[in-house]
């Protein structure tokens, strides 16, 4: 089978189900391992380069939901002007449980259901591992903080999809997003109405050495010295990517913000280069 991935996160599930050697048609943004051979290159920055999808004559494409990048009518005009007969597989969670059955989904497409099964069972057990602890604190009192997730800076940006399941998993109270929903532009007044016990900072698509930057390059904001999780040292910039992508990747970001949220049990369960503290 020939895929083209019109999304960095079924990117990864491809590339989690072993199905490089099948995947012949990426995204500019998406990220393949060194050591595998480079597949083409079908979008830029003025969207889906139509001339390189047709070249590439997929049997399967997979898109997202059209925020970001092509969207399935997007696909599908383009497939029909080349007359190629192809599939396309719309990945569009809105949960943590939406994401692994989009996981399944493609391991049915692709004929790799087994491992797709295998991919899933993993990253449950790692959320069950992680759920299992949470209960545990609370039972003994632990009380969930108050947490405002920004999927982005200028202007911030309140999360939405599966952001406020993951930080509900891993302990925390989000205020701010609405899960299921779209991600909404929002204020930085209206962050220091709710004033937060944690504040984090998780740029959609930005991994964390870009996300940091990113933030440091910024004005801070006139409320910025009356929030409370600055003035207690909790705000943290994250990599964006374990948020903005619905793949196994929103597990580390579980894992990540539960070390945040509660290092006193979490301690060492972020994985590396996942998060920085600021002020």
């Amino acid at each position: 089978m020939r895929i083209v991935s019109l999304l960095p996160a079924a990117t990864e599930i491809l590339l989690a189900l072993g199905l490089e050697d099948e995947l012949v048609g990426v995204t500019h943004r998406c990220e393949v391992p060194i050591g595998i051979v480079p597949p083409r290159v079908v979008t830029g920055a003025a969207g889906l380069d139509v001339a390189a999808l047709l070249d590439v004559e997929p049997d399967l494409v997979l898109v997202g939901d059209g925020a970001a990048g092509p969207s399935a009518r997007v696909a599908r005009d383009a497939l029909d002007a080349g007359d190629l007969d192809a599939d396309v597989l719309t990945l569009a969670p809105t949960s943590v449980e939406g994401v692994f059955n989009a996981i399944s989904s493609v391991g049915a497409m692709t004929e790799a259901e087994e491992e797709a099964l295998d991919v899933v069972e993993r990253l449950r057990e790692r959320l069950r591992e992680v759920e299992q602890i949470v209960v545990g604190r609370r039972d003994g009192g632990f009380r969930p903080p108050r947490v405002v997730a920004l999927d982005g800076l200028v202007p911030p940006g309140a999360v939405g999809r599966w952001v406020p399941d993951q930080v509900r998993l891993a302990g925390g109270w989000e205020l701010m997003g609405v899960e299921g929903g779209a991600p909404a532009a929002t204020t930085w007044e209206a962050v220091a109405e709710v004033d937060p016990e944690i504040l984090v900072l998780m740029p959609a698509e930005l991994r964390l050495d870009d996300a940091l930057e990113a933030w440091q390059d910024l004005d801070r904001p006139a409320v910025w010295g009356g929030l409370r999780a600055v003035a207690e040292r909790r705000v943290y910039v994250l990599d964006g990517t374990l948020f903005s992508r619905p793949g196994a990747g929103v597990i580390d970001g579980i894992e990540a913000l539960a070390e945040l949220i509660d290092p006193a049990a979490f301690d060492g369960m972020a994985p590396p280069a996942s998060w920085a503290r600021v002020d």
